[in-house]
């Protein structure tokens, strides 16, 4: 499933991957804090979101985070 971290702020993606563990990277996400080259972030809510792409319908979740 593709994952996708966003700055809750400014709106900016700070990285796009796909991971088979999706659990996995929303906790890890909840911990602490998550850092990135731009800085240190914080989570703050996600989303899961569906939708259809070349006849195949296909799930993302997008992990909001601000920065510390």
């Amino acid at each position: 499933m593709n994952v996708i971290f966003v700055d809750s702020v400014l709106g900016t993606e700070l990285l796009q991957m796909v991971s088979h563990d999706v659990a996995g990277i929303l906790a890890a996400a909840q911990g602490e804090s998550v850092t990135f080259p731009v800085g240190h972030f914080k989570y703050d809510f996600h989303n899961l979101d569906f939708y259809e792409e070349d006849g195949e319908k296909r799930q993302e979740l997008v992990i909001y985070v601000k920065q510390l």
